[in-house]
């Protein structure tokens, strides 16, 4: 083999990684995009102080787990209990979106039972999203419920 042949091969070797790296998911887990909203509704739960939070994703994904826990105790324990914790045991319904706490088709909570806690007004949150190898999480801050007066 000619030093010639061999810088060109490892040229190839070297071009084909690159390659990889940016422009494919083999090494990269694909990040998901969320995007979280705040909207008045007419009818909300008798207990919740803010209204009910909505997250839109940036394409359909068939979830396996979906868990909401306050920023602060994340900062603090990176196993904080989370409010809200979904997972599928299976496969799931794609999806492009859900509201805080309401079911999502192919998913149950992660302990057997248990009901997503109300948000607090003005504290920061933290979605985690989870599909395969596709990860993806946002902050948002639940907006006060303002009652209408009489």
């Amino acid at each position: 083999m000619t030093k010639k042949t061999a810088s060109l091969i490892v040229t190839l070797i070297v071009l084909a990684g690159l390659y990889l790296y940016y422009f494919t998911d083999w090494i990269n887990p694909p990040h998901i995009q969320i995007s979280a909203a705040s909207r008045p509704v007419a009818t909300v739960r008798p207990n919740w102080k803010v209204y009910p939070v909505t997250f839109a994703l940036d394409g359909k994904y068939e979830l396996t787990s979906v868990k909401v826990a306050a920023v602060a105790a994340l900062q603090t324990n990176k196993h904080a209990k989370p409010l809200w914790h979904l997972v599928s045991k299976s496969n799931s319904v794609p999806t492009r979106g859900f509201a805080y706490g309401q079911p999502i088709r192919g998913m149950k909570p992660f302990l057997e039972g248990a009901r997503p806690q109300p948000l607090e007004p003005g504290a920061p949150y933290r979605l985690l999203v989870e599909a395969g190898r596709a990860r993806g999480q946002v902050d948002f801050v639940p907006v006060p419920l303002v009652k209408a007066a009489n």
